[in-house]
């Protein structure tokens, strides 16, 4: 039976991709994001993923994407705001398995000795032996007042809690949780200044001082050139400090794109054409924004595959949890399918 071309056609422009997103590669007692993969569980993944044969580089599926032409079950790899891990861990066994990876990376605190700033207040809030009783704060017109009472000693029995919370899909199980999370959600919109400013107050409050925990820490400049020199991998733009881009005006959006662009092409001296946003967080503006600075796509938090159809300033991806080997085939055959 001879089939129709316009059938063959359509059955061909049904193929999808997916790409899959990491940011931390370590072994997190505390992951209040489920965003940390441990190493002995990316190898695994890796190995899964070389077995498909069908990891591509990024590249080559935007490329796609701009052709209407998506390769089927191809799978690409990505790895967020370019934590020191990456590149001692992750960069060793994507060069140990030969698989290409893309790495987004936000200027803000390359080759500094500083975390980010979700990372000290999770661990100020809800892994501080001792806070005060109570905290009475404002926050971007946000009224946050919690007593602690006796939870302003963290018994083991609330630690092991606290380790055991997911953020994004459980509610606070203790009021430190509760604290931590209204303080994030408050945070979160501000520029860098206004968090660092705030995020004092709350150290000068919780009797803290800066101590940025080695594996918390970003790669250095020298690091990140060593990863953009490895013909296996691709620097690309995540915005200078990182902010929620969608609750800043335009030109505030433009100089965050602009300014990252021109620091990674001069750190890995390559033309940076694809852009993540940070969060996941853009608008009509964030759109124009990055168009304006010469990207020609971008990628977003959403949990959605790429067909012919994907508009390339609206590519999602798809978190990887940190799971063995079985779970995560489990997964990626689940994706592949959405």
């Amino acid at each position: 039976m001879i089939l129709n071309p316009l059938y063959q056609i359509s059955k061909f422009f049904q193929h999808k991709s997916i790409v899959l997103m990491y940011h931390r590669i370590g072994d997190s007692e505390a992951d209040t994001w489920d965003i940390a993969v441990s190493p002995e569980n990316l190898e695994e993944q890796l190995m899964v993923l070389k077995k498909t044969k069908k990891v591509v580089p990024l590249k080559s599926l935007v490329r796609g994407i701009r052709n209407k032409w998506i390769k089927k079950d191809s799978i690409a790899i990505t790895f967020d705001d370019g934590y020191a891990d990456n590149f001692y861990v992750a960069k060793p066994l994507l060069e140990k398995y030969q698989l290409p990876a893309t790495f987004f990376i936000p200027s803000i605190n390359i080759g500094q000795q500083k975390e980010f700033w979700w990372d000290e207040l999770e661990q100020i809030i809800l892994y501080t032996e001792k806070l005060p009783s109570s905290i009475s704060i404002t926050i971007n017109d946000a009224d946050i007042e919690v007593d602690l009472c006796e939870e302003c000693i963290l018994t083991a029995k609330n630690r092991l809690k606290q380790i055991a919370w997911k953020a994004y899909e459980q509610p606070p199980p203790t009021l430190r949780c509760k604290m931590f999370f209204a303080i994030w959600e408050a945070l979160k919109p501000l520029n860098d200044e206004q968090q660092q400013d705030y995020l004092q107050t709350i150290r000068s409050w919780a009797g803290c001082t800066i101590s940025a925990r080695k594996e918390y820490q970003c790669m250095s400049i020298g690091e990140l050139k060593k990863l953009a020199e490895n013909k296996l991998f691709t620097i690309e733009a995540h915005s200078t400090t990182h902010p929620a881009l969608a609750f800043h005006d335009k030109s505030f959006q433009e100089k965050e794109l602009f300014e990252n662009k021109r620091f990674l092409e001069d750190v890995a001296s390559n033309k940076i054409e694809t852009l993540a946003y940070p969060y996941g967080s853009y608008n009509t503006d964030t759109i124009k924004a990055a168009i304006n600075a010469g990207f020609t796509s971008a990628f977003t938090t959403d949990e959605e595959s790429v067909s012919y159809k994907t508009e390339r300033f609206r590519i999602g991806r798809f978190q990887v949890k940190n799971e063995d080997s079985i779970n995560f085939g489990k997964s990626i055959e689940r994706w592949l399918t959405m």
